[in-house]
């Protein structure tokens, strides 16, 4: 009997042994180098700025605000962000569609490594500790990943596990104070396990830290207290501005950064992770890659090719294809003598242009000078090298200053009069918010962040998003670009075009909600 049941078991495990030569996950999960690699996986997502089409996400964050217009060529070229900054973006645009997809590759990468490292065996090789850090850079990531969908798309479908089965793949949106609460914890998570900058080795620089947790709290609190984002959740803004400023604390206190002393080193290859640095995407110019089909096909960075010069009289031979250009009206935002402006923004001798019909777009002929990297030589079309400063420290300080204004508590003055002073501009005596507003601008001009803002205000110089954006009066949005980029705007539409609509084509896959409008 038992001779019986030794051969029936023997035979089902042979029925369910896995297939020879098939390599399982478990099998790979196996050492604390294999872990490793899983998380600088995660990381890579954040690069990729290229599949059918461009997808940087300053395409948003710049080109749709009043801080730029799209450049290029002409009109038609790269047409889908042309159809994002004149309110003509429809469920089918290619920018937008990459732009989800990288992220939630991201997303699906991080869920991958916190389950498979979270059932690894420790051993001397790999501690707890070890553990814990490489979850944490999974949570923090996985946190920004949802952060950069959610301020683009309003709710979206919240996926935490590994979708190891059909069952799994249709997933309805989740709403938004659902994200929110998922960024939130994780943020929380990582924060208590990630090492301070300080305590990273010069080869490990540029991941995760407890001070880029603990600024994304800050960040994604100020976010929950603001009118737009405020008025889709249940909490106080009040409140939610106390914690942000608690967060703010925390890193501020932390004496883990401070401010170059010269502002334009943060734009530098010698700046990259200084002493300002709280997070950025980390680049390299590398032998390999190109166009490719597909994302992940380069390590290098194609927003400084994308935003050069396109002449090479400009650029010493180096030419670009000239899209983002700064405004007019962010031009004119500059007090006299903020050396921040040139550093922003690049106003050329038009006797250096090669084509003027093709470098002057919109009749706007100013460059975007922090990452068209003058001066430079670049050795690939697709490889700049120099890294994308998501948080800078001067960051924080201008949103510690929101935090305090918001909430109630502490004084904003000294928060901005530190920015202003390490540019030689003179301080003021009280921080109001415009004061703030105007501060945030001018220091992070054409870094992405200027459209995320005006949303999360819900309007600019004492105005309604609508009214600044469509007004026709003195200091609207309008008035200050020229003739012919007004004839290629069209109408922004309050409660539509504050959001972007969900890509069709993920719809299809996944039956859901389009957003409102579109």
């Amino acid at each position: 009997m038992v001779l019986c049941s030794l051969f029936m078991t023997s035979c089902k495990d042979w029925l369910t042994a896995p297939e020879p030569g098939q390599v399982r996950l478990e099998d790979f999960f196996t050492s604390k180098a294999a872990a490793v690699q899983s998380i600088n996986g995660c990381y890579a997502p954040l690069m990729w700025e290229f599949k059918r089409t461009y997808s940087c996400e300053w395409f948003i964050g710049d080109v749709v605000s009043d801080d730029a217009l799209k450049g290029g060529q002409n009109t038609t070229d790269m047409g889908a962000a042309y159809d994002m900054e004149n309110w003509k973006t429809t469920p089918r645009n290619e920018l937008l569609h990459d732009f989800y997809q990288s992220n939630y590759i991201g997303i699906g990468r991080c869920n991958l490594a916190l389950h498979y490292i979270n059932n690894m065996k420790l051993d001397t090789a790999f501690t707890a500790a070890d553990k814990a850090e490489l979850m944490a850079e999974a949570y923090y990531l996985r946190a920004y990943y949802y952060f950069r969908l959610v301020r683009v798309f309003a709710g979206v479908p919240l996926i935490t596990e590994v979708l190891d089965s059909n069952d799994k793949w249709q997933q309805p949106r989740a709403s938004v104070a659902t994200i929110f609460d998922q960024i939130l914890a994780d943020l929380k998570a990582a924060q208590r396990s990630l090492p301070k900058v300080s305590q990273l080795d010069v080869e490990n620089k540029g991941r995760a830290t407890k001070g880029a947790a603990e600024a994304m709290l800050l960040k994604t609190y100020l976010y929950m207290a603001s009118p737009y984002w405020n008025a889709k959740l249940d909490g106080s803004a009040a409140d939610y501005a106390k914690q942000a400023k608690a967060w703010g604390d925390s890193v501020i206190t932390s004496g883990e950064y401070k401010l170059f002393p010269v502002y334009a080193d943060n734009f530098t290859m010698g700046g990259e992770n200084g002493m300002e640095s709280v997070f950025e995407i980390q680049y390299a110019e590398v032998a390999w890659g190109d166009y490719g089909e597909g994302f992940g096909y380069t390590a290098g960075n194609f927003t400084q090719r994308l935003v050069r010069s396109r002449s090479t009289t400009l650029t010493d031979g180096d030419a670009g294809w000239g899209f983002n250009h700064p405004t007019q009206s962010l031009y004119d935002e500059f007090e006299t003598g903020d050396p921040r402006r040139d550093v922003a923004i690049l106003n050329p001798d038009p006797a250096k242009m090669d084509n003027p019909t093709e470098e002057i777009y919109l009749g706007c002929a100013y460059l975007n000078n922090k990452y068209g990297w003058y001066g430079n030589k670049i050795a690939h079309d697709s490889r700049g090298p120099v890294n994308n400063r998501q948080i800078r420290y001067s960051d924080v300080l201008l949103m510690q200053a929101e935090a305090c204004l918001l909430s109630g508590e502490g004084d904003p003055t000294p928060y901005v009069n530190q920015v202003r002073a390490r540019v030689g501009l003179p301080t003021i005596g009280t921080a109001d918010k415009a004061a703030i507003r105007h501060e945030r601008r001018c220091e992070l001009a054409m870094e992405g962040h200027r459209w995320f803002d005006l949303v999360r205000w819900n309007g600019w110089n004492g105005k309604s998003l609508a009214d600044y954006m469509n007004g026709d009066a003195a200091g609207d949005y309008r008035t200050t670009e020229t003739a012919e980029a007004r004839s290629h705007m069209g109408t922004f539409r309050a409660g539509v075009h504050e959001i972007f609509p969900i890509p069709v084509e993920e719809i299809e896959l996944n039956p859901m909600e389009q957003n409102p409008g579109y």
